[in-house]
Parts: structure tokens; C-alpha cells; sequence
């Protein structure tokens, strides 16, 4: 008698309590490898060096945001919108495999590890490399995910200014870093949405969560993602990645582990995901999809002890968590400063005038509450209409949504204080 596996189980999620898996081939989807890989991928990079508590996962995040897009789902059809079988599907795999293309400590090395490519493509290259395995399953999630898809509302709901997305990571990362500013009401926000002419819309009467919503996304970025501390650590990780390509690409051999080495020692660019070359893109999938957190871990604990003193130093660093000083400002850093302090460590560490530059650097962060290329926020008035929040809101105007606030960074060794 064959083995039945019952598919539809129920996780115990420790922000949303129990949460349920809404189909097999959802489930089938979950089991896959390079889905568990996000096991091994933490949702916020090096910021458990500043909260302790941050050591979620992407697989966490992505079981979040499916949970929050089938409420979301369950409640535009309690609401008369009309979403067949098949799109609903669709829109469950288009949301849990959003972020697979996510690399080793996300963002901080999205430019490092592969040049020229976001996480974006690589999703894309993973679901269409997973679409021929399941016979052409994933087509709708694809359309919906790039966005071609006929109805726009299923991308909104994946990629929009209030997406199932957002509300997952901003609840969830305040849940395990502590900080409760940024929590979100996030089944409030999602009772309120609807569809007005294919668009989603906010009910009047979730105007105060939505406010609060965007403030908590405003304060999580300065309290949290843009952490002067997790600045500094990202930007040293960073600079360990750069200086290992810069030793690969003199052909000297470097410790790294395999799946890690073919990054290392390989160039390619987004034109590689997608048509045959010197790398085809089911070898890159192959490859990228054995890249994890530990890779880039376990070679940086080696290279601490590498001859190439720079790489040796910066490893160091980084392992002990004896991280470069950092000064966040309103205004650049005067460069007089800057080529002072450059001068103190091209003594200090005996080392050239250009390798100054892997020490001591300026660089820039912004935050938006609104993001650009999203469409706006609407809000359906009792009376049917639509208007944009910052006509109905009395606490956010254009300028607060639109307005980009940068701040400079400057980083350098805490000995040459």
C-alpha cells in the first residue's frame, strides 16, 4: 500500500500563531531544496549584531507573507472580487517564492556576489528553471510576478506600496528585534483592502492603520535596517567580498567553499540568466542555490588568517565583531577629513595609499516611506470615489511621502580615532 502524505499541515508561527498551508502544490513547493535553502539565509544580515534577537530567516518570512496573502485572498472574494482557482494558486507561489533569489545576507552583498544582478532576477531565474521541472505549474505565478499579467491588482497584492511582503517583514522584524515601533496592524490594514478598477484600494475606515503603517516603515529603516552599527558591519562585509574577488581575479587561490568559489572566480551579467552562454543559466541556478549565509561565514573565519594582509585584517574584523567606527550626518563629510584619516591608517597599517580606501570610505543611505515605482495609495471614500491618501489623511502630505531623506556615513578604524 503506498504512503499518502498528508500536505496541508499547519505551522505554529510565533508571530501569527497557527497558520496553515493552502494547497499541495504550495506544499510540494516547500519541500523543494532551493525553498529550504532559505533556511540558512537570515532576513536581516548582521543586524543580530545590534539585536541579538534578529536571527530569522528568509523561509520564515516567506511562509509569513503566504499566510497574509491567503487573508488577503479569502477576503477580496468575501468582498465580491472575482479570483478563479487558478489565479489564486498563482498568486500562493508568486508570494512564497519571492524572495528565493535572495543571496547570503541579502541586500548587504546583492552587488557582491553577483554583479549587476538583484535578487529580482534571480527569483525570476528560479521560478522559470522550477516551471520546467513542474510542467509549466508556475506560468500564471511568473506573469503575475513580473507583473504582464492581465489583472495588476495579484501584483500589487506581491509588489506594491502595502504589500503582503511588507506587512510580513515589518511585523516580523519588529516581533524578533524588540523594537515595537515597528509593528503593524497588519490584519486591520488587510480586512480594509479592496479592487477598484483592477487597482487595490484601502477602505476609508482603515485610513489610521494605514498612517500607522507607514510610520512604523519610516522608523523600522532608521532604528533597524539603517543602524549605524549594521551600516558598519555590512559595509565591512562588503569590503571582505571585494578584496576576495580582487585576489581571485589575480588567479591566486583562495579558500572558499565550492558553491561560493564559482562566484568568486567567475564573471557573468543579467544577460547570463536568461539565454546560453560560457554560463548557461541552469548553471548558475545550480550553483546559486548551494549559496548560503555559512558559505560566505565559514571562508571569511579562514581568510582571517590569509597572507594577503588586508583580506587577513578586514576577516578579523569581522569575525570578532571589532567593527569600524562609524559617524552618520545631514551633510557630506569634508574631504580634508576623510584624506586625514586615510593618511593616519596608510601608516598605522603599513599599507598602500589605494588600500586606505577599504578602511576608510564615505557612502550614503536614504529612505523613502513611499517607494517610487509603486503605485500610489488610495483610499475608497463612503461615497465610492477614490482619492489619494494625502488628500484625505491630515497627517501625511506629498512631501512626506515623496520626500527622499539621505544621510552620510563615513567608517573608519576605531584605533585611528
Amino acid at each position: 500500500m503506498a504512503y499518502l502524505t498528508n500536505k496541508r499541515k499547519i505551522i505554529n508561527d510565533p508571530v501569527y500563531g497557527f497558520i496553515s498551508i493552502p494547497g499541495d502544490f504550495i506544499f510540494d513547493l516547500i519541500e523543494h531544496p532551493w525553498f529550504q535553502r532559505l533556511r540558512n539565509i537570515r532576513q536581516l544580515g548582521l543586524t543580530s549584531f545590534v539585536y541579538p534577537g534578529a536571527t530569522h530567516t528568509r523561509f520564515q518570512h516567506c511562509l509569513g507573507s503566504l499566510h497574509l496573502m491567503d487573508m488577503a485572498i479569502r477576503t477580496l472574494i468575501g468582498k465580491g472580487v472575482k479570483i478563479s482557482d487558478e489565479e489564486e494558486e498563482a498568486v500562493f507561489c508568486a508570494i512564497l517564492m519571492h524572495d528565493t533569489g535572495h543571496g547570503p545576507f541579502s541586500h548587504a552583498l546583492e552587488n557582491s556576489i553577483v554583479n549587476g544582478i538583484s535578487h529580482e532576477d534571480l527569483s525570476l531565474l528560479l521560478m522559470r528553471k522550477l516551471n520546467e521541472h513542474f510542467n509549466g505549474r508556475l506560468s500564471l505565478a511568473i506573469e503575475i510576478f513580473k507583473g504582464t499579467y492581465k489583472r495588476n491588482f495579484l501584483h500589487e497584492l506581491i509588489a506594491g506600496q502595502m504589500d503582503m511582503d511588507r506587512l510580513d517583514y515589518l511585523r516580523r522584524d519588529s516581533f524578533f528585534t524588540g523594537v515595537i515601533e515597528g509593528s503593524v496592524g497588519s490584519d486591520r490594514i488587510i480586512r480594509m483592502i479592496n479592487v477598484v478598477d483592477d487597482s487595490l484600494v484601502i477602505d476609508e475606515k482603515g485610513i489610521y492603520s494605514l498612517e500607522k503603517f507607514l510610520i512604523a516603515r519610516r522608523l523600522m529603516y532608521w532604528q533597524v535596517y539603517m543602524h549605524k552599527t549594521v551600516l558598519s558591519a555590512e559595509s565591512l562585509l562588503v569590503r571582505i567580498l571585494k578584496r576576495a574577488r580582487e585576489i581571485a581575479s589575480e588567479g591566486t587561490d583562495l579558500y572558499a567553499t565550492p558553491a561560493l568559489r564559482f562566484f568568486l572566480y567567475n564573471n557573468f551579467g543579467p544577460d547570463d540568466l536568461f539565454r546560453d552562454g560560457k554560463f548557461t543559466p541552469g548553471l548558475i541556478a545550480a550553483n546559486f542555490t548551494r549559496l548560503d549565509d555559512s558559505d560566505v561565514m565559514v571562508s571569511i573565519k579562514y581568510w582571517a588568517d590569509h597572507q594577503d594582509k588586508i583580506l587577513a585584517d578586514l576577516s578579523s574584523r569581522l569575525s570578532k565583531r571589532d567593527l569600524l567606527a562609524i559617524e552618520l550626518q545631514n551633510e557630506p563629510f569634508p574631504v580634508e577629513r576623510v584624506n586625514k584619516l586615510k593618511g593616519i591608517v596608510k601608516e598605522k597599517l603599513n599599507i598602500s595609499q589605494e588600500e586606505t580606501d577599504y578602511f576608510v570610505f564615505t557612502n550614503t543611505v536614504s529612505n523613502l516611506a513611499y517607494t517610487p515605482d509603486a503605485p500610489e495609495v488610495r483610499i475608497l471614500l463612503k461615497s465610492g470615489e477614490t482619492a489619494d491618501i494625502s488628500d484625505v489623511s491630515d497627517m501625511f502630505d506629498h512631501r512626506f511621502l515623496s520626500e527622499r531623506i539621505t544621510k552620510y556615513f563615513l567608517c573608519y578604524p576605531k584605533e585611528c580615532r
